[in-house]
């Protein structure tokens, strides 16, 4: 189904942390009105008509009266005002939904994991291509105004090569459904929760790596990314054991020319030291990663004829290489090849 209407109608499913999330990013465009939330817990008629969607001091919150609110999906799926669905549900639960999306004819955007399994968001893709709606990956750091500024730097070669790059994204486990978080089989644990978006804005600043070296595990690692010819890449990141940690996101790229740093809690977040030692501060847009998400996704059902700038293919691939580093971290460190055939993997030495 595509809109007719200049306006979007979008449906959100989940109203956790990431659903209230999505929810913020939608009624912040004007292009789009929230017009109905799916939950379960909305059985709970207290839930539903007092303590939805007020994240606690984010000005993020909603008011659950402004909209439909439903416990179950149908209602969405059958609604004339949706054209959209947003998914922001436990990751196990993403394909059944996303596929029930597609059958109705909807677009959809779907938080980040899509899935665990590479070949269940392969098979998501190719069922949204035969029915020809866009549905389109929650990577929202692809999006993410200074690290957008950072990709245009590695490719535009303003600065000259990119040498190396180092990404750190850590901070306490969830306190918000640990049941869920916690639960590795499920979740995927941190290095799919956290560590994954770095994985994947590796991959779209360099292409999928020739090798990985994981040391760790699933509630932290860090992995060191082999390119032929290329860049030095690292990134680490997971839950610490402190329940009282600080959420750290940094990067650090040194080009010929330059170094570039980035820092989620200093102002401001983007410092960039020429080799003479001449600091700058570079110009960057303003607005969130969720904010950018929600544009490119209606800017794809605007125009059928263009693919939104992540793919679910690209959200396979990166799923694809995380497995690839859990794997490397479970066997102590092995170097394990990222090609496309088998290959022999061997321990880095000492």
């Amino acid at each position: 189904m595509t809109s007719h209407r200049n306006e979007i109608g979008v449906a959100v499913v989940g109203l956790g942390f990431m659903g209230r999330t999505h929810i913020a990013a939608f009624q912040g465009f004007d292009r789009c009105r929230v017009v109905a939330a799916v939950d379960p817990a909305l059985d709970d008629p207290d839930h539903a008509t007092g303590s939805i969607g007020n994240l606690d001091g984010g000005g993020s919150g909603f008011d659950p009266t402004s909209i439909r609110m439903h416990a179950g999906l149908e209602a969405v799926l059958t609604d004339p005002e949706v054209d959209l669905v947003s998914i922001a549900t436990p990751t196990p639960t993403h394909a059944s939904i996303a596929h029930a999306v597609i059958d109705a004819g909807r677009h959809l955007l779907i938080e980040k994991p899509v899935d665990l399994d590479p070949e269940a968001i392969r098979e998501i893709d190719r069922h949204a291509g035969k029915v020809g709606i866009v549905a389109m990956p929650a990577h929202c750091m692809r999006f993410w105004p200074a690290w957008k500024w950072m990709k245009r730097a590695i490719d535009e070669g303003i600065h000259g090569k990119c040498l190396r790059a180092s990404f750190l994204r850590c901070g306490a486990a969830p306190d918000w459904n640990p049941d869920f978080y916690l639960d590795e089989s499920r979740s995927g644990g941190a290095i799919v929760d956290l560590h994954m978006h770095d994985t994947d804005f590796v991959i779209h600043c360099f292409g999928t790596p020739e090798a990985v070296v994981s040391d760790g595990s699933r509630r932290y690692v860090r992995t060191r990314y082999e390119y032929v010819d290329g860049p030095e890449v690292v990134a680490e990141g997971g839950w610490l054991d402190d329940p009282e940690a600080t959420f750290t996101m940094r990067a650090s790229l040194d080009f010929e020319h330059a170094n570039v740093t980035f820092d989620l809690g200093r102002d401001p977040e983007v410092v960039l030291v020429e080799t003479d030692g001449v600091e700058a501060v570079p110009a960057i847009e303003s607005g969130t990663g969720y904010d950018g998400e929600v544009r490119a996704v209606v800017a794809a059902i605007d125009d059928p004829a263009s693919p939104p700038p992540v793919t679910l293919a690209d959200a396979a691939e990166t799923a694809r290489i995380v497995g690839v580093e859990i794997d490397s971290a479970a066997r102590g460190g092995a170097r394990i090849a990222c090609g496309g055939r088998a290959s022999e993997s061997e321990h880095p030495p000492d």
